[in-house]
């Protein structure tokens, strides 16, 4: 896009009440953050989880697919990483309710610009890079959870060159979004559906949910093991166009993400230490320990214990088997109860790791 153009669609945007900076209501839409892992395989029985770049989501259902999703560094330039989607195992009878999308889900606080529901409200300016193996043709959507998952769809093709995919999606005057921390808004990339999806006509304008007219006139991601699919530089905001990329630091997007997901002494060596201080022992089953969160997060936490950890004192070592996370936890800090045996009642000691990639994930996404 020409300097011209860019100030061009700026300028529009701004007329349109959008604009400026942090205008990109996607968060890690340059995938440069992966606290999961760079890597997942074997992906494609029913999920809707989050397994490489963070905030995005791969939602599957009902299909014998199967692929390999990875942090890449193909990317087109200007960018160091994108998401890559690598079919290793076709699915080509493909049955009615079959459906493969990656998905981002975003609070209803972060999506009141756009003033939906009221006479003001904004057009949507969507826009991304992809390339693929072979020319493809897929479905971009976005969805309101708040009122009865309204939506709206466009299809995009996607070629064997980095190319960049811009797409406007009307305003919308009927339900506002929730001024909350939940999930109001969705932005579905749209890889692979069956008839329950594809058999309407394609929902161009918002209107409220139909199955048939959500994917209508895609193409099958699973119909080849020589399938691939990459995308970065994800970017929705307030406007009539969509403009160039709104790159950030790494630590803004790093922060962003730990809002949703974070990692305590994940991926350390073995005996690194886990929590802010002394655990202890509050009997001889149980000892309780904290960690901090940096930043806040967007809600409580659920806690899982990744790989094993002891609790150490006076020079013994006791295996803490289970943890869970205690209702007195307070705002920035976690207390911790992880269940052990063997150790002395009242007792201080600490929390170490015992082997490589061990600690705690701690999640709050939507």
């Amino acid at each position: 896009m020409s300097k011209a153009a860019e100030l061009a669609n700026l300028i529009g945007n701004i007329n349109a009440g959008g604009g400026g900076v942090n205008r990109n209501v996607i968060i890690n839409g340059a995938m440069n953050v992966a606290q999961r892992g760079i890597s997942s395989t074997g992906l494609g029985a029913d999920a809707d989880t989050i397994p490489t770049c963070d905030r995005w989501f791969h939602s599957v259902a009902n299909t014998a697919g199967r692929f390999t999703m990875t942090q890449d560094s193909s990317a087109p330039t200007g960018f160091a990483n994108s998401i890559k989607l690598d079919c290793t195992t076709a699915d080509t009878s493909i049955a009615a309710g079959e459906v493969l999308l990656l998905r981002q889900k975003i609070e209803g606080q972060n999506v009141q610009m756009f003033a939906k529901g009221t006479s003001d409200a904004k057009p949507y300016a969507l826009s991304f890079y992809v390339k693929a193996n072979a020319s493809a043709t897929y479905v971009a959507e976005l969805m309101d959870n708040d009122n009865s998952n309204r939506h709206v769809n466009q299809t995009f093709t996607v070629g064997t060159d980095w190319s960049r995919v811009e797409i406007s999606f009307p305003a919308d005057t009927t339900g506002a979004f929730d001024d909350d921390n939940g999930d109001s808004l969705n932005l579905n990339i749209w890889l692979h559906a069956g008839s329950t999806r594809t058999s309407g006509t394609l929902q161009t304008t918002w209107g409220a949910l139909n199955q048939g007219n959500r994917c209508v006139g895609i193409s099958s991601f699973f119909s080849s093991t020589d399938n691939t699919f990459f995308i970065t530089g994800v970017q929705l905001e307030v406007g009539q166009n969509p403009t160039e990329f709104e790159h950030e630091p790494f630590e803004r997007t790093l922060t962003k993400c730990q809002r949703y997901f974070q990692n305590a002494a994940r991926n350390a060596n073995a005996n690194e230490h886990i929590g802010d201080s002394m655990g202890h022992a509050e009997n001889t089953t149980r000892v309780d320990f904290i960690i901090s969160l940096h930043p806040n997060m967007r809600a409580t936490p659920s806690v899982t214990k990744v790989g094993n950890f002891i609790f150490r004192e006076n020079g013994s070592n006791r295996e803490v088997t289970s943890i869970n996370l205690n209702g007195a936890s307070m705002d920035r800090r976690l207390w911790i109860e992880g269940t052990t045996s063997g150790h002395t009642d009242e007792a201080s000691g600490r929390i170490y790791t015992n082997g490589t990639n061990v600690g705690i994930t701690i999640d709050a996404e939507l």
